[in-house]
């Protein structure tokens, strides 16, 4: 296995985990899309990763927990929970 397959074996693995961590495909997708809205809007990103693609911030901020995507019932759940 050379560098390159490497690196592509472990950009998969990345977004496989993103995609388990966020709940599927189509929850990653929008996370994805309203964190970046918001870091364009000048929201501090959560984790250090400097010169990179705020694409990656955004993946990274999701791999360590940073961020998450909550629907409203979840949010309602977890409000009379306490």
């Amino acid at each position: 296995m050379n560098f390159k397959e490497a690196d592509v074996i472990e950009h998969k693995m990345k977004i496989e985990d993103a995609i388990r961590k966020a709940g599927g495909r189509f929850k990653l997708t929008t996370l994805i899309q309203k964190r970046l809205q918001e870091l364009n809007k000048g929201a501090p990103a959560l984790v250090e990763l400097p010169g990179r693609p705020m694409i990656e911030v955004v993946l990274e901020e999701i791999l360590q927990d940073k961020i998450a995507l909550v629907t409203e019932e979840e949010l309602k759940q977890q409000l009379l929970q306490g």
